[in-house]
Formats: C-alpha cells, sequence, structure tokens
C-alpha cells in the first residue's frame, strides 16, 4: 500500500510540476514586449501620446475658430446697427417716391473756365 501511495505522490509531483512548466511558458508569452499584453500595453501608450498630440492640436484650432467667430459676430452686430439706422431713417423719405426738385426758376447756374483754356 505504501508503494501505490508513494507512485501517486510522484505522479501528482511530476503533474504538479509539468502543470507549473506550462504556465511558465503561458507567462512568459502573456507578458512578451512583441506579442503579449506588454505588447498590447506599449501599443495603447503609444496611442494614448498621438491621442493627447491630437487632442491638444484640436482645442487650439478650436480657440482659434472661437475667436474668429467672435469677431465676425462683432462685426455683423455693427453692421446689424448700421442697417437698422439706415432702415431708421428711411422713415423720413416722403412717401409714393416722388421725383426729385425741380430747380426754380430763381436758381442760377454758372460754369467756372477751364484753366489753361484758350
Amino acid at each position: 500500500m505504501d508503494l501505490i501511495a508513494d507512485i501517486l505522490l510522484v505522479a501528482g509531483a511530476l503533474g504538479a510540476g509539468f502543470y507549473c512548466f506550462v504556465l511558465a511558458r503561458r507567462l512568459t508569452r502573456f507578458t512578451d514586449l512583441e506579442n503579449g499584453v506588454g505588447g498590447a500595453v506599449a501599443v495603447l501608450s503609444a496611442q494614448v501620446d498621438d491621442l493627447s498630440k491630437t487632442l491638444n492640436t484640436a482645442q487650439k484650432t478650436a480657440g482659434d475658430s472661437s475667436e474668429s467667430l467672435q469677431e465676425l459676430t462683432e462685426r455683423a452686430e455693427d453692421v446689424a446697427r448700421r442697417l437698422e439706422l439706415l432702415v431708421a431713417s428711411m422713415h423720413d423719405l416722403p412717401q409714393g417716391g416722388a421725383a426729385p426738385q425741380q430747380p426754380n426758376a430763381d436758381t442760377v447756374f454758372m460754369r467756372r473756365p477751364r484753366s489753361g483754356a484758350v
């Protein structure tokens, strides 16, 4: 009986040793920098760096666009004010599109002689 127990104990130890060997190989492949999780972490780190650079560029562009839009809005508000004044001044014009006034008979037109003319 002791012989069978010893054989089973040795077989279990060999099985456990083989299992540890397989796990060690899988772990080294898992943490390999080129193919495993280490590689995936390295790739993700590079992508995060690229993404942060892109985000900074996008923020700068958005800031510039915001400033440009603010300037255009201010210009549009100025033009709108001027248009409101022009429309308000249109109320002073006579209704019906009256013709311009003709000079009366008392108006005298004089021409100046051109300088150097003979």
